[in-house]
């Protein structure tokens, strides 16, 4: 019967082949029950119960990662053909089919593209040891809980994020983030070792005692270096003392290593954010669920918060932490109400307002900003909670994301290279702004790389398969890779994208891009179309279709689409100019072209596409000095571009337009 779940093993194989990433490989649930308990099955992520196209039930899927056993898929072949035949009977010509698609891949295994290389000037460089930095550098180690009571580990987890936040304001410091220093919770460290993995000098570590009203806390500051201890004390205080002791350690901690404060950071290390121990306590308690990023623990983390402002309305952090709070969950799509991500907002302005050199209210309000496309103000934002706290590793993260957005990619790398330097144990999500700034600048195989391994840890993230579509695609029309199959590999990512979020917008206008480049035109229509219905008010989905409809050759209609592009806001600031650009070229506006082109290659000068476009309007305007600076643009980004290769793969349906495109890139010196 069509629809069939388990019996259609044909449909099935096909569609989680467009699930599976490149090295990896996709199984059904009942394959993973059948076998789980049998074989090593390695990394295995679920992906989830993704729609499957012309597959009428849901079921989960797995996805075995690259490190999986070797051997492991040939096995896994052999259980999928069993579990066929057990489900029902199926027809001699339908088990010939799947044992043909046995012979061929049958669980989605493709063939790498591309190495997971790590090229020399990729900042992605956490394994072995790091170099110490230019200055006095530390990483403080979650301190134990010595309470009997497990529950009380809140408290001591609170401890150590506080030295770390205080310590991490001093700029003449150098302090690793606490997302990094956490992995060590509980595991027996060496901490020299610790020293090299990092890339610090120092290394605070300690435990806390809490019994009532009395708060222990014993503290050993180490030189990683060499092993040795240059302090180690016991504070004994009431608990209403905490602030004191909390600042006692850190101003020990300057006076030891020699740094020099200025007034500023003085004021911020004295700096009590509450007089309420109660309050301060709530906190803490909301701060631990705060880490896990599921819906359960933020609702935790967040009564813990609101009880905390109930208790003192005058504290700022309660008020940036519980903006977090509701951001993540319009970041997230936790919720889908617009009125969330105006809470978040609120809130954030409600902290600035109590204490305006809170960093992380600042990162907050740069990061609504950004959702609000207020891109000026979300720059500013971001700028000030890195003065106020320039080991931020998030901030630098958040602040990269920022100019994303805005077109200044170089940026970006800098940003994600301090941001992953201050966290070398970085979550997921930094991969990912580091694909989207190398792609940004034409570094199409770096990108590549690096989204590939942040999908190896995040596979349900459809704009990470999104982008990764669009770097294969980018990758085939720069001629950065001569494989027939790549732009296979940017349908199939594009295609993963959607199968876990087929109303997102951005995946259609980018399987239509792709579907362009493989001269598949009436797709390419149907699936940009599909992005405006989506997504009616982007400018990005009318450029692409703009760009579209002038290379099928209907000029009137791509012109009116493209000046709807221009009279809506773009996702990215500038990014949709190329198509403009390219539509006016083709539709023989020649002159309108230039500015939308020029305009793009400010903010992107390492995107060959532009320069080819801009080179083929100044030869067909007899502008040769300028086509020629064009052309010298497209060798300097890669020196073996061919423009027979060119003309082979380049999307323009009349003959006659595509020969007098190829004819104005010859004169302008390509060959």
């Amino acid at each position: 019967r069509e629809g069939d779940v388990f019996g259609d093993g044909v449909n099935i194989a096909a569609r989680l082949q467009a699930l599976a990433d490149p090295d990896s490989s996709c199984i059904s649930d009942m394959v993973y029950r059948d076998v789980a308990n049998k074989l090593d099955l390695g990394t295995v992520v679920s992906l989830g119960k993704p729609k499957l196209k012309n597959i009428a039930e849901r079921f989960t899927v797995y996805a075995l990662l690259p490190q999986s056993p070797k051997g492991i898929r040939q096995t896994l072949h052999v259980q999928w053909l069993k579990l066929s035949r057990r489900v029902r009977p199926m027809p001699w010509v339908a088990v010939g089919m799947v044992l043909a698609l046995i012979a061929g891949g049958l669980l989605a295994t493709q063939t790498p593209f591309l190495s997971a290389i790590r090229t020399p000037q990729s900042p992605i460089r956490n394994e072995g040891a790091l170099p110490l930095p230019d200055k006095p550098s530390i990483v403080v180690l979650p301190f134990d809980n010595m309470s009997k009571d497990p529950e009380q580990d809140y408290f001591s987890n609170g401890i150590t994020e506080v030295l770390t936040s205080d310590l991490s304001r001093i700029a003449s410091l150098f302090v690793i983030a606490r997302n990094t220093a956490f992995t060590y919770k509980g595991k027996p460290v060496n901490i020299q070792d610790v020293g090299k993995e990092l890339g610090v000098r120092y290394v605070l570590e300690g435990s806390v005692q809490r019994a009532g009203e009395q708060v222990r806390i014993t503290a050993q500051l180490i030189d990683a270096t060499t092993g040795g201890h240059l302090w180690t004390q016991r504070f004994d205080r009431p608990f209403a003392d905490i602030f004191a002791l909390q600042d006692e350690i850190v101003k020990k901690i300057m006076t030891t290593l020699k740094l020099q404060l200025s007034v500023q950071e003085q004021g911020y290390i004295v700096r009590k954010h509450t007089d309420n121990l109660e309050a301060y306590d709530s906190l803490l308690r909301g701060v631990e669920p705060f880490w896990r990023f599921t819906k359960e623990a933020h609702t935790q983390a967040q009564q813990m918060f609101e009880r905390a402002i109930a208790l003192d309305p005058q504290y700022a952090e309660a008020y940036a932490r519980l903006s977090f709070i509701y951001y993540r969950e319009w970041f997230l799509r936790w919720s889908m109400d617009p009125q969330t991500l105006e809470h978040a907002l609120a809130l954030a302005q409600q902290a600035v307002a109590l204490d305006d050199a809170l960093p992380l209210a600042h990162s907050l309000l740069g990061q609504v900003y950004t959702q609000k496309r207020q891109y000026d103000q979300a720059l500013a934002e971001g700028e000030r909670a890195i003065a106020l706290d320039p080991n931020n590793a998030d901030s630098s993260q958040w602040q990269a994301n920022v100019l994303n957005f805005v077109g200044r990619p170089e940026e970006a790398l800098r940003m994600m290279e301090r941001a992953m330097r201050l966290n070398p144990r970085y979550p997921p999500f930094y991969l990912f702004e580091l694909g989207w700034a190398y792609s940004s600048t034409g570094r199409y195989t770096e990108a590549i790389t690096t989204l590939r391994e942040f999908l190896s840890r995040s596979p349900s993230h459809p704009p990470g398969h999104h982008l990764l579509a669009l770097n294969y695609m980018y990758q085939w029309t720069s001629q950065q890779s001569a494989d027939p199959h790549t732009l296979e590999h940017a349908v199939a990512a594009a295609q993963r994208g959607l199968a876990f979020h087929d109303a997102y917008f951005v995946g259609h206008r980018v399987l239509g891009s792709i579907h362009l480049w493989q001269k598949q035109y009436e797709q390419a229509m149907a699936e940009l179309e599909r992005s405006i219905a989506l997504d009616p008010n982007m400018a990005d989905g009318y450029a692409f279709l703009a760009e579209t409809l002038s290379r099928v050759g209907r000029p009137e209609e791509a012109l009116r689409a493209a000046e709807q592009a221009l009279r809506l806001r773009p996702l990215v600031l500038d990014y949709h100019l190329d198509s403009v650009g390219t539509t006016y070229y083709l539709a023989g506006r020649h002159e309108e072209a230039i500015a939308p082109l020029k305009q793009y290659l400010t903010r992107y000068p390492n995107i060959l596409g532009a320069h080819l476009t801009l080179a083929a309007v100044y030869s067909e305007l007899g502008k040769e000095a300028e086509a020629q600076a064009e052309v010298a643009e497209v060798l300097r980004l890669n020196p073996n571009f061919s423009l027979e290769v060119y003309k082979q793969r380049a999307p323009i349906k009349d003959p006659a337009v595509l020969e007098r495109h190829i004819v104005a890139l010859r004169k302008a010196g390509l060959k």
